[in-house]
């Protein structure tokens, strides 16, 4: 079956679905509406002279196969034809499909169903975890002309190739102050570097780990030493510990200007606190140079830590 051959097929079962999801409640639930998904098309088929086994397979991508073309079913209650869907990575994807369609089942406002191919759907990616797709009836632009590349080139694309586009378009995002919380191109990243789900608090450190820590965050984010007339010169220092180190400072500030930390070495008060605490850190501080990661320097320098 060629694919324009295969499109009008998909147009009669949008049309099918849409008449039934109007006046059948019980298909309202994503389950069964699924299942109708499957026996709507199986009877198009048959009617075409076609027989094919459409069985459910869960964790499979895209959920409907025949022959070498995929359906990904999405479905939602409310009234928008945009949901998330698979991991850019589709590591689950079914071999022999070669075309992917996106079939949408809406049922807020009036209850419709749409189709469009996959990649013209696709029009973000979501990095809270590992970073997934985002899907759109009638997306104005889909995400890979934002990458400047076709979804069959990104697919087949290596992990590290594909987290190369993810990441320059989430740095993209950024609003100023904001830091992506993944820096590596590689999946791994995102559980390596996200906040932990047991969050430390800074002051439950030890005292060698706080000097480390100390050490480098004012190593990557040297804004600290700003006029005290500076905002949020603390905030980059304290997004650091959060997003990478999994610690919570609620006073970064005292980090590098409490009595706590400059009279360390000297007792005597008075002075230039900031500068006092950072010479007490200093050998923390060359150590922080050899032993953090190069993808830190060049997300909070813009370059790479010189060498010695």
């Amino acid at each position: 079956m060629r694919p324009e051959e295969f499109e009008k097929i998909l147009d009669a079962l949008a049309s099918k679905l849409t008449n039934e999801v109007r006046v059948d409640s019980s298909l309202r639930a994503p389950s069964h509406f699924e299942t109708r998904v499957r026996t709507d098309l199986q009877a198009l088929l048959v009617a075409e002279g076609v027989t094919a086994e459409l069985n459910s397979r869960p964790q499979v991508f895209p959920d409907i196969v025949f022959e070498q073309f995929g359906i990904e079913v999405k479905f939602t209650d409310s009234d928008s034809w945009r949901s998330i869907a698979n991991s850019v990575f589709e590591g689950t994807r079914d071999a022999k499909v070669e075309h992917i369609y996106l079939l949408f089942g809406k049922i807020g406002g009036t209850p419709a169903v749409r189709w469009n191919k996959y990649e013209d759907c696709v029009m973000h990616v979501r990095t809270s975890h590992v970073p997934r797709f985002e899907v759109e009836i009638g997306a104005k632009e889909p995400l890979f002309a934002k990458f400047g590349i076709t979804y069959e080139e990104f697919r087949n694309l290596s992990i590290t190739g594909k987290m190369v586009h993810i990441r320059s378009y989430a740095r993209a995002r950024l609003k100023p102050g904001d830091r992506l919380w993944w820096l590596e191109d590689k999946p791994e990243s995102a559980q390596q570097h996200s906040l932990s789900l047991e969050v430390r608090l800074y002051m439950g450190l030890s005292q060698d780990e706080k000097r480390r820590l100390r050490a480098e965050a004012a190593l990557l984010c040297p804004q600290v030493v700003k006029s005290p007339r500076s905002k949020r010169k603390y905030d980059d220092a304290a997004m650091y510990l959060l997003t990478y180190r999994g610690v919570l400072c609620s006073q970064a500030r005292d980090l590098f200007t409490a009595g706590s930390v400059a009279m360390r070495a000297d007792k005597t008060r008075g002075g230039n606190y900031m500068a006092r605490s950072l010479q007490d850190i200093e050998a923390e501080m060359r150590m922080a140079v050899e032993e953090l990661e190069d993808a830190l320097f060049v997300e909070y320098w813009g370059f790479t830590a010189p060498a010695g």
